[in-house]
This record gives structure tokens, C-alpha cells and sequence, in this order.
């Protein structure tokens, strides 16, 4: 939702130049870090988590390294989790005018539960059939928008109009009232100049791709892979994935802003785009199968976040110096103490500004990307 959102708002410029940090990391991660991460973390003691591998590699005996690493998963995690509770939010109380709270709410309960059940492998297979509804529900809805809005021809000329909408070098600017609404005149949007787009801008786009190469939840998947050997193909994969999907949802937001140009008159509010066009352009039934696709974007990452966190609770909470006690707990206590994290975790979750409808989701995955760069993307690299 968010990145529709950014391309519907100001253009091709900010959504474009995110998408092609995203997919230039997504290959450069997976084409350096993961071999070499799945070969370590088997020599430094068959380390199933990144705070674990780090203490293993660095041979601590106080656990100091595990113990702050795991510290610094739950406090940003949490925010980070949040994000994708704000998309169920918006997206429960868009469709059914529902409270945004109270459906906010839903959502974390539903992933919870299905998580708890299920745990890792749960999770990573229900990623894999997430990720295919994602590129359904995107490539459906921005061929059948296309069409309505009378071709590809149509919408480019259409966004070619406003100033700085289709320019990599430029941005459109909204023009804005005394509420921070877009100003509409005649039934139409209004357009200031375009600005400038900076080389620092660009580069600080280009940047949201050095996010994955200290993402717990993709760096584990290095760790958790089956077979090295299948490591070529899974890179290939998921760089495909990546390409359809960012370029699919930057497309959305410009078909959106031909066919639903006053629909959005805020920043946040653009970030609906999405639903809209589905809700508008297609029949119920089609319309429910696209916005699956949104739940399942949401369901598959924080499903991650909330495994990862409650991990790093347990730690956090004591787990990391009763290792060697761990053993002898039955598993039904195990599943008790799981529970607990995963519902403690949850809590947490709710304790930030995620209860106002107005918070922009980018906003939030902005701040997790910016985290999780400056705390453990060096790390992976220091074992080349």
C-alpha cells in the first residue's frame, strides 16, 4: 500500500528510485551475504538466529553480544511489526467502515494465532503461497485498471500533464491548503511546479535496498535453507518476484491517479489507492480475492516480525543465560512460555502511535529499514 501510495502522491521520481534500491538489494544480498551466512552460521555452532550466530562467531562467554543484539530485535521489531498492523487497519476499516482500532486489532490477533500454531515452518510455507497472491492480486488489478483507463497511452499522457509526475530527475508537488489537503479546482487535482529531485534524494532512495542486508527475517532465510545448491535458484527467484511486484505497484499508483484523481486528497489517505481501484473496478467477488492480497503482504511479514520477536523477548527475559536448562523443559511449558512472548510481543506492538489512521505506513517500514541498516548490515559482511 505504501509504495502506490508514494507513486499516486508525488510521482515517478521517490517510488521509482525506492524500487530500484529494493531490487538492487534483494540481488546483491542474496548474491553475496547468503552463501557465505549459510556456511558460518553451520561452523559457528548451527546458530538458528542472527543474535546467536554473532555470539557464537565472536566466542563470547557472558553473552553480552546475544544479549544486546536481542535488545535492540524487540525494541524495533516491534515498531516495524506495527507497521503491518496499520495496513490491516486501514484495510478492514476502508472495506467495511468498521473503527480502525478494532479491526488493527483483528488483524494482530488473527497472525498471532496462526503463528503460535504453526511456528517457523507454518510461517515460511505460508510465505510462499502469500507471495504468489501478491503478484496475482497486483497484476490483476493494474491490467484491469489500464484498461478502463483507456490504455497505457492514456495514462502516461494523463500523468505527463502534471509537473514532475513521470521525471526520475523531478517530483510533483500537491498543492496543499491550510489542512495539508491537496487542492482541488473544477473537479481537478491541483499541480504547484515540479521540484528539484537532489542527488542526496536519489541516494537516499537508492538506500532502502541496504535495509535487507541486516533484516533479521531475510538473513535467517539464508541461515534456514535446506541445501546450499538451492541458494542460485531462490536468488532468482526472489529477484523476479521483486521486479513484478515493485514495478506492478508503482504502475498502480499512476493508473490511480487518472482514475481516481480527487479520490486521495492527503499524503496518508494516498495510500489507499490500491483498494480503491479494486473496490471500484472490479465485482465483489474478484474485489475480495485482490484485497487477499494486501492480507497476504501483511500476513507474510509479520508473521516474521512476530516470530523474531518473541524470540528475542525470551532472550531478553533470561533465555539466553538458562540455555543449558532449556533442554529439560517439557514441550507443552515451551509452547506455554511461547504463548507468553508472542502475546507479550503483541502487547507491545500496540503501545506506539499506531492507533491514529492518519500514520503513513512508509513512514513506519522507513524508520525498521533505517534501524536494522545501521545495527546489522555490517555484520554479515565481516566474515568475507
Amino acid at each position: 500500500m505504501g509504495l502506490p501510495g508514494v507513486a499516486y502522491w508525488c510521482g515517478l521520481a521517490d517510488a521509482a528510485w525506492t524500487a530500484i534500491g529494493l531490487a538492487v538489494g534483494t540481488y546483491i544480498n542474496w548474491l553475496i551475504v547468503s552463501k557465505r551466512l549459510r556456511r558460518y552460521s553451520v561452523i559457528a555452532n548451527n546458530s538458528i538466529t542472527l543474535p546467536e550466530f554473532f555470539s557464537n562467531r565472536f566466542r563470547e562467554n557472558k553473552k553480552v553480544i546475544m544479549f544486546i543484539s536481542n535488545a535492540f530485535i524487540l525494541i524495533f521489531f516491534t515498531v516495524y511489526a506495527a507497521s503491518r498492523f496499520v495496513t490491516c487497519g486501514k484495510l478492514f476499516s476502508t472495506l467495511f467502515g468498521a473503527p480502525y482500532v478494532a479491526m488493527m486489532i483483528v488483524g494482530a490477533i488473527f497472525v498471532l494465532l496462526y503463528t503460535l500454531l504453526g511456528g517457523f515452518l507454518a510461517e515460511s510455507i505460508s510465505d510462499f503461497m502469500q507471495a504468489i497472491v501478491m503478484v496475482v492480486a497486483l497484476t490483476v488489478i493494474v491490467i484491469i485498471g489500464t484498461v478502463q483507463a483507456g490504455g497505457i497511452t492514456s495514462v502516461l499522457d494523463n500523468a505527463g500533464n502534471i509537473p514532475g509526475f513521470l521525471e526520475f530527475f523531478g517530483m510533483a508537488t500537491p498543492a496543499l491548503d491550510a489542512n495539508s489537503q491537496q487542492i482541488v479546482e473544477s473537479g481537478k487535482p491541483i499541480f504547484n511546479e515540479a521540484s528539484n529531485y537532489s542527488v542526496l534524494s536519489i541516494c537516499s532512495m537508492l538506500a532502502w535496498g541496504l535495509g535487507y542486508f541486516g533484516m533479521p527475517q531475510v538473513l535467517l532465510r539464508f541461515m534456514a535453507i535446506r541445501k546450499e545448491d538451492e541458494l542460485k535458484r531462490s536468488r532468482r527467484i526472489a529477484t523476479v518476484w521483486v521486479l513484478i511486484s515493485l514495478s506492478v505497484a508503482v504502475f498502480i499508483g499512476i493508473v490511480g491517479r487518472q482514475l481516481f484523481p480527487i479520490a486521495h486528497l492527503t499524503k496518508s489517505a494516498a495510500e489507499n489507492i490500491f483498494i480503491t481501484l479494486a473496490t471500484n473496478s472490479l465485482p465483489a467477488i474478484l474485489a475480495g480475492f485482490v484485497m487477499t492480497g494486501i492480507l497476504a503482504a501483511t500476513i507474510s511479514s509479520s508473521d516474521s516480525y512476530l516470530l523474531i520477536a518473541a524470540s528475542a523477548l525470551i532472550k531478553c527475559a533470561g533465555g539466553t543465560f538458562l540455555a543449558g536448562s532449556a533442554r529439560a523443559v517439557p514441550h507443552a511449558k515451551r509452547g506455554v512460555s511461547r504463548a507468553g512472548s508472542m502475546r507479550g510481543t503483541a502487547a507491545a506492538d500496540g503501545q506506539i502511535p499506531t492507533l491514529r489512521p492518519k500514520i503513513q505506513i512508509r513512514l513506519f517500514v522507513g524508520f525498521g529499514f533505517f534501524f536494522f541498516i545501521n545495527v546489522f548490515s555490517h555484520s554479515p559482511m565481516d566474515f568475507y
